[in-house]
């Protein structure tokens, strides 16, 4: 088994470093606009009279940098050739996305919104796989432009990882749906121009097939936006959403009705693998930091990383590490195989929660390293950790990925492989 990575994805590394290095960099000096990364920067990003939400010139020079490595090729890199993109593999968007983490915080791979140089995109992979050929016309021209945004309404107020018992109703009206019910924590709100809503149309609350995904105009009559909720990681862009006799067209569904979870299935396990990926990067940073700044600084008369007690817990996270890599690049490397991703649904559970906490783990450990300084926002744990921390609560908590694990191994949920 070759585990070197592939010249090709090796070529896009180095690629990209010179993008960031000579287009991305610059926007960042330019205009103080170094203040959204440095330790000015969530009161920077922040519109404290608005909701918490994010600010416009925040929200500018992130639409600056995606337009940037639009043009550039690297956007839509894991998106069809058919969309602009260059068919990227699960393999290529894992190392990529450990790879710009680890560069630590700047505007090419920011952590709080999840904009990078190399999209994520999972609205859109949601569109390609499960739109009709006149859906996807619609929407992906659109999505890609920035002309059309969709956020996520999954969870509701009472229910969080048990989607299933959700009570947000849709009942059909000749062609027509009415959907009666409340979401909550539902992404990408502050700018969406539409919305995925996830609704019962048959079955009982509990299972799983009955739930249809529906793509909701935000300005229908009846979509409301009660409140945005202010988070451990500010700007926040999630809200808490009410669907009062809210009519949609049949046309408006995403995929087969009543096999919504699908859609779902796919957005998180998606996004669980490159977030994993992503923690790795980000957790390696923190010890990369830490380590940097032990062997420089000076304590009782000798380097501080002299000290065992420094050593061995940066060197016990940096194995973890290791085995991580391992971990996500397999998973990644067999879903493009072709493995069904319910079949590895467990190994894709295990990178998520051990990567998430991982980094956590990283962030905390590496603060405690440089004592004052580390707790300083010039350093960038904190930042590091805020963001990190909602990743073992969000998508399916850390709770629930590992007993995806548990169900598989003890057969619950079909026995483990490999």
């Amino acid at each position: 088994m070759d585990f070197a990575i592939p010249a090709k994805t090796q070529q896009l590394l180095d690629d990209l470093d010179l993008f960031i290095d000579d287009v991305i960099k610059p926007m960042e000096l330019e205009d103080d606009n170094i203040r959204f990364f440095d330790h000015r920067r969530e009161d920077s990003r922040t519109d404290w009279d608005r909701d918490g939400l994010p600010n416009a010139e925040w929200e500018a020079l992130l639409g600056r940098m995606r337009r940037a490595a639009d043009d550039a090729g690297f956007l839509r890199y894991h998106l069809p050739k058919r969309f602009g993109g260059k068919n990227g593999s699960n393999l290529d968007m894992a190392i990529v996305r450990e790879h710009l983490a680890r560069k630590g915080l700047g505007l090419h791979n920011d952590l709080q919104n999840e904009s990078s140089i190399v999209g994520n995109l999972v609205t859109v992979l949601m569109m390609e796989r499960y739109g009709t050929e006149a859906q996807q016309s619609e929407w992906i021209p659109k999505m890609l432009a920035g002309e059309a945004r969709i956020g996520f309404g999954l969870t509701e107020p009472l229910h969080g990882s048990d989607a299933t018992w959700m009570e947000t109703t849709a009942v059909r009206d000749g062609d027509e749906w009415v959907i009666n019910g409340e979401k909550y924590w539902n992404t990408g709100l502050h700018h969406a121009t539409h919305d995925y809503i996830f609704a019962r149309t048959s079955g009982n609350p509990g299972e799983g097939h009955g739930i249809t995904n529906f793509i909701v105009p935000v300005d229908t009559p009846g979509f409301e936006v009660k409140e945005f909720m202010w988070t451990f990681n500010m700007p926040t862009d999630h809200a808490h959403v009410t669907l009062t006799d809210v009519r949609v067209r049949d046309a408006d569904i995403l995929g087969e009705e009543g096999r919504g979870l699908q859609t779902a299935q796919l957005f998180v396990h998606e996004n669980r693998i490159r977030q994993a990926a992503s923690s790795l990067g980000a957790g390696l940073h923190c010890i990369d930091v830490a380590v940097d700044w032990a062997s420089n600084r000076t304590t009782f008369g000798k380097p501080l990383a002299q000290n065992q007690a420094i050593q061995f817990p940066l060197a016990e996270l940096y194995t973890e590490a290791e085995m991580l890599r391992a971990l996500i690049w397999k998973t990644a490397w067999q879903l493009d195989e072709g493995v069904d991703h319910m079949e590895i649904t467990d190994k894709v559970a295990m990178c998520n929660y051990r990567g998430n906490r991982f980094c956590c783990d990283a962030a905390d450990r590496a603060m405690q390293t440089c004592g004052g300084a580390g707790y300083d926002r010039r350093m960038p744990f904190e930042h590091i950790y805020r963001h990190h921390r909602r990743y073992r609560i969000t998508e399916g908590s850390e709770e629930i990925q590992i007993r995806k694990v548990a169900g598989k191994l003890f057969g619950f949920a079909g026995r483990a492989k490999g």
